[in-house]
């Protein structure tokens, strides 16, 4: 996802505090194109919050707990390149890539789930994640479902 403010280009959603602003550049907006930035987000998807509330906006209705589950497992070449990537030491991207992915798939299935319920927020936004077996893990995204409307 690309910032139509700075065009910096980000990795999933979570990095973005509106539909196409980033949390960097939201908070460089002035109140009203804030609010507007706000509005227009609200229409297209979910917003988020490891809160129990979303300034700017008033809960009508809460629809409960939704989630996302995903479960992923190294390939032999993803292991045997990061197991290469440890020799030099720092940080292990191709391990950093997958868990990126993974918790922005189970982050973006929450969401769904929460858009089908009615929702349009979710609030209480969690992370788990559970290896199941060696180079098996599971990640899991949960939070509460509600309806809110801006102020």
């Amino acid at each position: 996802m690309k910032c139509r403010k700075c065009g910096e280009t980000f990795p999933s959603r979570f990095y973005f505090r509106a539909d196409d602003v980033c949390h960097g550049c939201f908070e460089q907006l002035r109140p009203d194109e804030r609010k507007e930035a706000l509005r227009a987000d609200a229409r297209v998807h979910a917003l988020t919050t490891t809160g129990f509330e979303i300034d700017g906006y008033r809960i009508v209705r809460s629809l409960g707990v939704v989630r996302g589950i995903v479960v992923r497992s190294r390939s032999v070449f993803g292991t045997l390149g990061a197991s290469l990537q440890t020799i030099v030491g720092g940080n292990i991207t191709l391990f950093t890539e997958l868990c990126e992915k993974t918790r922005a798939d189970a982050f973006n299935m929450m969401v769904s789930h929460a858009e089908q319920a009615g929702g349009n927020g979710v609030i209480g936004v969690r992370y788990d994640a559970t290896e199941l077996m060696s180079g098996v893990s599971e990640v899991l995204c949960y939070g509460t479902a509600v309806v809110i409307e801006p102020l």
